[in-house]
């Protein structure tokens, strides 16, 4: 950083699509090595401007300069030639094929002539990139194979292969484990003291003041401020992001003695073994435990998405042996999925449509979908919900991932189901919507709807929960509930008995 010309400058730059204005006049600058945070909510033009940085889109007006030089990429392709390079949150590679494939895909290596690809030279070449990076990882290995984080790893290394000086990051830790994060930012030091540039997007604010030397915040598709993360507190990151304060609210309990679902003994043959528990009326019931204990398995039990062989669920003293997701709807049970986009939404229909999917009976009539019906209903919720924009008829793909996690709550509003299973509910939410979707569920507990509360962030399960029930390698290792509730008991209670204590010091609760 003893050179005065910024690796990368921002200038005005505007972007806009119909009826929407993603990004205006925005202008900021990256040092060259400096690791700089792009932040803001969800819809304040984060992505955007990745996506114009990386050629994806074409900017209405403004432009980028790179080591001082005015850039005009127009493709991908050319961003990358200038140095520029992406690493989606969705991660871009071919599951079948290898890692050096991967890292070699649509550029790859030929032999003499130009016809074939020359792979014995593709996996010498990645074998070298990969050697600065996870030695670990074997070219030559199905990269469909690999850990997301070593899939991560193979992404950065094809950036590398372009010589790139400015490595883009989108939401690179929101399917990392804490210790991989570690790893990550490990790794992300070494290349800034080589000289690359990265910018970071993250609603993580831990990761951001870890990991970032200075910050660009966006709000509303405009430049808010940049600002110098070691003079600045969270607190006045996140205001700055919101435009108004994030109050830290305290949680209030709702239970009651009735208890609403009853699990005894439950097991699917394979990773659930005698799962025994209750939930109460108005309980907000938190899960925790290490990354592959089984809480999503047990929550698709309970779903009726797999089917238990062993153990019954009560509810409301009357057994149920779920069949099918439909059987378990009817019996009151709704689950808000970890993968939102995978299993929570159908991206091309409407907000409406999406709401009405497990209860389409309700907006029927002579098997005709009464749609202004619908339209009213699936309003009146989202108004409640604060949907923005507030436009129920929008495709829901089109909407941030804390208005489609809110289109997903509200489904099961309209279907009146009493107990909500909330799996991962805050997950690549930005910290106002977070704050709304808590908010939420204190009022859903509120109004007597029971509910259990999977989450890799133990502030959130401390936040949220009355009781917190401790998973261990595919069962339940405790409960916990008042003032034994605290970190170190849920990561005691988390941890396998046969890890060593120096594995202990590093195991994660997730």
């Amino acid at each position: 950083m003893a050179t005065d010309i910024n690796r990368l400058a921002v200038d005005g730059i505007s972007k806009g699509f119909p009826g929407v204005k993603a990004l205006e006049d925005v202008s900021f600058q990256v040092r060259p090595g400096e690791v700089h945070g792009l932040l803001g909510e969800n819809g304040a033009g984060k992505s955007t401007m990745l996506n114009v940085l990386a050629a994806v889109l074409k900017p209405d007006a403004g432009g980028i300069r790179i080591d001082g030089e005015t850039v005009r990429p127009g493709s991908p392709k050319d961003a990358r030639a200038a140095g520029i390079a992406m690493i989606h949150q969705e991660l871009q590679h071919v599951p079948g094929l290898s890692v050096a494939q991967n890292i070699f895909l649509g550029r790859p290596l030929k032999m003499a002539g130009g016809l074939l690809v020359n792979r014995r030279a593709q996996e010498t070449r990645a074998r070298s990139i990969l050697a600065d990076l996870d030695p670990s990882i074997d070219p030559g290995r199905p990269i469909h194979e690999l850990k997301v984080a070593q899939q991560q790893i193979v992404e950065i290394a094809r950036a590398l292969l372009d010589d790139a000086k400015i490595i883009a990051m989108d939401e690179p830790t929101s399917s990392l484990t804490p210790s991989e994060f570690d790893n990550l930012a490990a790794l992300i030091r070494k290349l800034s003291a080589q000289g690359v540039s990265i910018i970071y997007v993250s609603h993580k604010m831990d990761e951001v003041f870890q990991v970032c030397q200075r910050a660009t915040i966006l709000r509303d598709g405009r430049f808010v401020a940049t600002v110098d993360l070691t003079e600045t507190s969270e607190d006045e990151v996140i205001a700055s992001m919101v435009g108004r304060e994030i109050q830290a609210e305290q949680h209030v309990s709702h239970a009651e003695a009735e208890t609403v679902l009853r699990v005894e003994g439950l097991g699917d043959g394979r990773m659930i073994r005698d799962a025994s528990f209750e939930l109460h009326k108005g309980e907000v019931l938190g899960l925790a435990g290490l990354v592959g204990s089984g809480r999503t398995e047990l929550m698709r039990l309970i779903a009726g998405i797999d089917r238990a062989t062993e153990g019954s669920i009560e509810i409301r003293g009357s057994e149920h042996s779920f069949r099918s997701p439909r059987e378990a709807i009817s019996a009151g049970i709704g689950l808000v999925p970890e993968e939102r986009k995978k299993d929570g939404i159908v991206r091309d229909r409407s907000v409406a449509s999406n709401i009405a999917l497990p209860c389409m009976n309700r907006f029927s009539s002579a098997g005709l979908i009464r749609r202004a019906h619908l339209r009213r209903e699936a309003t009146e919720l989202m108004q409640q919900m604060n949907l923005r924009p507030p436009n129920v008829d929008r495709a829901i793909g089109q909407f941030s991932g804390g208005n489609q996690q809110k289109a997903i709550i509200g489904r099961w509003l309209a279907a009146d189901v009493d107990i909500l299973l909330f799996d991962e509910p805050t997950r690549g939410i930005d910290i106002g919507a977070k704050s709304e979707i808590y908010d939420l569920i204190e009022r859903l507990a509120a109004q007597g709807k029971s509910i259990i509360v999977v989450s890799s962030e133990l502030p959130e399960i401390l936040r949220l929960s009355d009781r917190v029930m401790v998973m261990r390698e595919g069962e339940i290792a405790g409960v916990l509930s008042g003032c034994d509730v605290d970190e170190g008991r849920i990561a005691a209670l988390a941890i396998p008995k046969s890890k060593s204590r120096s594995s202990q010091r590093t195991a994660e609760p997730a």
